[in-house]
């Protein structure tokens, strides 16, 4: 597996504007018109993103990156990337979509050198990718495929709480027949070793959800607390406290949240509804399980706000700051 080596003194973030005439390109000015928390490095075509800035009535300041670059206080920079043709805002062309991938991968080449800390990706459009002959799944995918690892984790967080998925994207019908005792050991492994590694939490304390209503009630109603998840969190016992299986309609209480470190869901609509409720707009999608850290903002290319300036920074805003807390914990461990 490839391994990211730190190279320089303070984290310096790679950034990814994603898909060109979305939404992404205009965050990432927005975020610039700020005091940023540290140097960041935009991935993307120079001449588009000026463009955009001056579409909004707005200026965007940068220095071409080179590796190994430092500074004493943070900048941004741009390692340009040239767009095929000039992109319209709220516009999708084919033709760029190479350039999208293009963007992603030489970040993610960056952070596997250590040239930077960390990706923070806006978002992308999957469906304009796969029409140009890339086939295309989604950006954990492609992270985990350029990565070489064999399993990830999806976890989402906000400012109030942190949940991770022990399955994904996956109709409910399949999702008890695909949490075994090895799947769930590997997600609770990787969640377990990237709080440590990545978020500097020594002894991780972790709420489990059950599967079943009120976590099975003893087997009267389902079997997978007793058979799967029980014996999987005695595997873990000596390395993160986890607790559980609790019903998942009483465990997102703010007495028990406010003393958790992370929630494992069993599946996707258990655990993310509770989340962006509480912080739709400001909540971001981590990848655990990488040898770099990634996260990425919560929301799609919004392709109709594209271009209008009304696009909430929200999200991205936390992100970056989420990548910098991780960054800054893996820092404290060299």
């Amino acid at each position: 597996m490839p391994q990211a080596q730190a190279t320089h003194a303070e984290p310096i973030l790679a950034l990814t504007p994603g898909e060109p005439a979305g939404i992404g390109p205009e965050l990432v000015i927005q975020l610039a018109q700020s005091t940023l928390p540290c140097s960041l490095v935009i991935f993307a075509d120079e001449r588009m993103m000026q463009e955009r800035a001056e579409s909004l009535g707005l200026t965007f300041s940068f220095e071409p990156w080179q590796a190994g670059l430092t500074s004493d206080k943070p900048k941004l920079y741009i390692k340009h990337i040239p767009l095929a043709q000039p992109c319209i805002a709220g516009q999708l062309n084919v033709a760029n979509a190479p350039y999208v991938v293009n963007c992603l991968d030489q970040a993610i080449d960056a952070c596997l050198s250590g040239e930077t800390s960390a990706i923070v990706t806006a978002p992308l459009h999957k469906g304009v990718i796969n029409e140009a002959g890339t086939p295309f799944t989604g950006h954990t995918e492609h992270l985990q495929e350029r990565c070489g690892v064999n399993k990830v984790v999806m976890m989402l967080a906000s400012p109030r709480m942190r949940v991770a998925l022990a399955t994904t994207h996956l109709p409910l019908s399949q999702v008890s027949q695909n949490i075994t005792q090895e799947s769930l050991s590997q997600v609770t492994r990787i969640l377990i070793d990237d709080l440590k590694q990545k978020f500097g939490i020594s002894l991780p304390r972790i709420l489990v959800a059950g599967l079943n209503p009120h976590a099975g009630e003893d087997g009267h109603m389902g079997m997978e607390e007793i058979d799967t998840i029980k014996p999987v969190m005695a595997q873990f016992k000596h390395d993160a406290e986890l607790l559980g299986p609790l019903p998942a309609d009483t465990l997102f209480n703010k007495k028990y949240l406010q003393e958790a470190d992370a929630v494992l869901a069993m599946y996707h609509d258990q655990g993310l509804p509770v989340l962006k409720f509480d912080g739709f707009g400001e909540s971001v999608n981590i990848t655990l399980g990488l040898p770099i850290i990634r996260t990425s903002v919560d929301h799609g290319t919004a392709l109709d706000l594209a271009g209008s300036g009304k696009a909430d920074i929200g999200s991205l805003k936390t992100a970056v700051n989420i990548a910098l807390e991780m960054a800054s914990a893996q820092y404290s461990e060299i």
